[in-house]
C-alpha cells in the first residue's frame, strides 16, 4: 500500500536538527535534491502498490534517494543505511523532516527499490533532471533567449546544433569467471542439496537416502581444478564425470518424486535452482557431445541465470559478463538508451538515439561521434538525409 506524504517545497528550512542551527543551502545534497523531480513521478511509482492492501510503503523520494546515494558514493547496501543514519544531509535528501539516529529502513529494502524503479523510469527522471539543470545555467538561457530568437527572426530556424556522442559497453556483474567444469560442479552440489531436502520432506521415506557419492565427486573435481594448466583430455574427462553425477542425481530426484516426495515442499530457491540445473545439464551435455563451447542462451551463473556472455573483443577482456548498454552523451550528461542481457549490435540504435536527441533539444545534432561499428552505409545515408 502506498500513501502519499505531503511535504513543503522548501524542506531545508523546516528540517529539525537535534542541535541549534539549520542545514546549509549550499550543500551538494541540498542542491541536488532541489533539481530532482520527486513529485512528478511519485504517481507512476505508486502504481507498483495496492491502494488498499498491504503495509504502507516507503516514499518514492526515500527509495530513489537511497539508490542515488548508493551509486554516488559507491558503497554497499548496508553502508548506505549507516551513512544515512549518521548524516543529516542524507536524511534530508531522502525526504526525512527530522534528524534521527535510527535506521530509516532495512538494508534489504534496496533490493526492492531497484526492482520497482526500472531503467525506463530512471531515464525519464534523468531527462527531467537535466532539463532543470540546463534551464538554470546562463549559457542555456542565452541560447534560448538570444541566439535562437535571432535565428528565427532571420527566417533561419535552428536545424542542427550540438554534438552527440554514442557508445556501448558492458556493465559487469559480480560473478566468478565461469568455466564448464566449475559450473557443473556447482550444479552437482545443488542437486545433492535438493535430494537432501526432498528426502527429509517425504512422507514415505525410503529406508536409505539415495547415494550421491558426493565426496568422490568432489575429489575428482579438485583433482583437475587445482591444476594450473590441465590438459584438454583430462578436463573433458572430468566434465564427463560431473555430467554423469548430475544425471544420476536427477534420476534419484525423479524416484523420490515417484515415491511420494512433492516438489511443492521444496523452498522457492531450490525449486528455481532445480530448473536452472536441468537447463545447465542440457546445455553442457549438448556442448560436450558436439565438442564446442557455444550454445544459445548459455547460462554462466547458477545464481544469476539471466546473465549472458557479451563478446566485446577488447584487449585483455574478449568476453564480459553482464548487461550490455547503449548510451548517448550530450553536454556532459549521459542517457541510457538501450539495455539488454543478450548481445546486440549497437549500430542499430543510432537512429533512435538521434531522434531522442531531437525530441529533447528541438533540433538535430550538428555532428555525431561514434566508433566505426556505427558507420554502416544505412546509418551514413540516414545522417545525410537528417542533416539536409
Amino acid at each position: 500500500m502506498y500513501r502519499k506524504i505531503e511535504q513543503p517545497e522548501n524542506l531545508v528550512d523546516v528540517f529539525e536538527l537535534p542541535f541549534d542551527g539549520k542545514l546549509c543551502s549550499n550543500n551538494r545534497w541540498v542542491i541536488m535534491a532541489n533539481f530532482i523531480p520527486w513529485l512528478e513521478f511519485e504517481d507512476e511509482y505508486a502504481e507498483n502498490f495496492s491502494k488498499e492492501m498491504g503495509a504502507p510503503a516507503k516514499s518514492f523520494r526515500m527509495a530513489l534517494g537511497a539508490l542515488i546515494i548508493k551509486e554516488r558514493l559507491g558503497i554497499s547496501d548496508r553502508e548506505v543505511i549507516e551513512q544515512i543514519r549518521e548524516n543529516p544531509y542524507l536524511q534530508y535528501f531522502i525526504g526525512m523532516s527530522t534528524y534521527s539516529n535510527a535506521e530509516p529502513f532495512d538494508a534489504s529494502m534496496l533490493v526492492h527499490f531497484r526492482q520497482r524503479i526500472g531503467w525506463e523510469l530512471i531515464n525519464k527522471i534523468n531527462q527531467t533532471f537535466v532539463k532543470k539543470i540546463l534551464e538554470n545555467t546562463s549559457n542555456e538561457a542565452e541560447v534560448k533567449t538570444g541566439e535562437k530568437k535571432l535565428e528565427v527572426e532571420k527566417g533561419n530556424p535552428i536545424t542542427n546544433k550540438g554534438q552527440l556522442t554514442l557508445d556501448a559497453t558492458c556493465a559487469p556483474s559480480d560473478i566468478s569467471y565461469p568455466n564448464d567444469l566449475g559450473l557443473l560442479n556447482q550444479a552437482r552440489i545443488q542437486t545433492e542439496k535438493i535430494i537432501d531436502e526432498l528426502y527429509e520432506s517425504s512422507e514415505n521415506k525410503p529406508k536409505k537416502k539415495p547415494r550421491t557419492h558426493r565426496n568422490k565427486a568432489r575429489k575428482e573435481y579438485l583433482k583437475v581444478a587445482k591444476q594450473r594448466k590441465p590438459k584438454a583430455k583430462e578436463r573433458k574427462k572430468a566434465i564427463k564425470k560431473q555430467l554423469q553425477y548430475i544425471q544420476r542425481n536427477s534420476s534419484h530426484i525423479d524416484k523420490l518424486i515417484e515415491q511420494g516426495a512433492s516438489l511443492k515442499k521444496l523452498s522457492k530457491k531450490n525449486y528455481k535452482m532445480l530448473l536452472v540445473v536441468a537447463e545447465v545439464y542440457r546445455q553442457q551435455l549438448l556442448m560436450f557431445k558436439e565438442n564446442t563451447h557455444k550454445t544459445e542462451n548459455r547460462i554462466v551463473s547458477l545464481s544469476q541465470p539471466h546473465i549472458r556472455p557479451i563478446v566485446r573483443g577488447k584487449a585483455g577482456k574478449a568476453v564480459e559478463f553482464g548487461a550490455k548498454i547503449s548510451v548517448s552523451c550530450f553536454k556532459g550528461y549521459v542517457f541510457l538508451d538501450h539495455i539488454s542481457w543478450d548481445n546486440f549490435n549497437e549500430s542499430g540504435d543510432l537512429k533512435s538515439q538521434v531522434e531522442t536527441y531531437k525530441e529533447f533539444t528541438g533540433y538535430y545534432p550538428e555532428s555525431v561521434h561514434a566508433d566505426k561499428i556505427y558507420r554502416t552505409r544505412e546509418n551514413r545515408e540516414w545522417c545525410k538525409s537528417a542533416r539536409n
